[in-house]
């Protein structure tokens, strides 16, 4: 049986964003396409591994949130969907 873990990764723009820009997009507008489309296959996932009968219970409704915090110049972005495994995150993250 699969066990859901809810986190947060926290990423410092001003440290990653100019080397993913300039590495991969040359476009502004496409990263941020980028973190929405890996929201919807984080829930494409869950939705996967429910059906296969991984997970106890109910997945719920899907959902991505946007939020723009405009004092604190944040802009985040959330699913419920599934993600990385610890070790992974661990491993490609931290």
């Amino acid at each position: 049986m699969t066990v859901l873990e809810q986190g947060t990764i926290t990423i410092h723009t001003e440290n990653i964003f100019p080397i993913i820009k300039k590495s991969l997009y040359t476009d502004h507008e496409i990263f941020l396409r980028e973190l929405i489309s890996n929201s919807v296959d984080a829930i494409q996932k869950l939705k996967m591994v429910s059906y296969a009968g991984e997970i106890d219970g109910d997945v719920g409704d899907p959902e991505i949130k946007i939020t723009i915090d405009k004092d604190k110049k944040t802009l985040s972005i959330s699913d419920n969907g599934i993600g990385m495994t610890a070790d992974e995150v661990k491993k490609y993250i931290n």
